[in-house]
């Protein structure tokens, strides 16, 4: 990749709330990103079927898009949110469609989970990460973080107020840059 083509990283938020701090917190990553890095947030995996390993072979159309989006990218930066004690169902949808056919394999990613609670989500943490490591991704190198009480640390207009957070969040960013340029 040489000096002047730009780095394409998806951005996906497990959570389909349109107030999310999860989203924001993508928004927000945008206006931090090392120059020449766009940060593109995939809106759709709320329009995703179920997975089914039955239709792997002529996968729906929105999935078939996805899965050419994300291979389209240079790296991926997941945040979510935590349920009942997990990752959000429909994050693990969109990740189980991406399993079969390969797309995160060696990926970049940057992983987040963004919480109000004290735990930051810790428990949605591990479970992403446990799920991204049996599909082989790449993560930086103190590329993931649980970030608790998020809804102080971000605003509604997907601003960070938090310092010391945007800090460490624009050092990921420098991070998962190089992780792509290692690529």
């Amino acid at each position: 990749m040489d000096s002047k083509t730009s780095l394409q990283i998806m951005g996906i938020s497990g959570s389909l709330r349109s107030g999310s701090s999860n989203t924001n917190l993508l928004r927000a990553l945008s206006g931090l990103a090392p120059k020449g890095m766009d940060i593109e947030i995939f809106g759709g995996i709320g329009d995703l079927p179920h997975f089914n390993p039955e239709t792997d072979d002529d996968p729906p159309a929105k999935v078939t898009l996805f899965r050419e989006r994300i291979q389209a990218s240079d790296g991926l930066i997941i945040s979510t949110p935590e349920y009942a004690r997990g990752v959000p169902g429909v994050l693990k949808n969109a990740l189980d469609w991406l399993v079969p056919s390969g797309e995160l394999y060696e990926k970049p990613v940057m992983v987040i989970s963004a919480s109000p609670m004290e735990t930051g989500g810790d428990k949605a943490f591990d479970s992403l990460l446990l799920t991204l490591g049996m599909m082989t991704v790449r993560i930086a190198p103190n590329g993931a973080i649980c970030i608790p009480f998020a809804n102080k640390k971000v605003n509604a207009e997907g601003e960070i107020t938090d310092e010391p957070l945007k800090e460490k969040l624009t050092s990921m960013l420098i991070q998962l840059e190089c992780e792509v340029m290692k690529r």
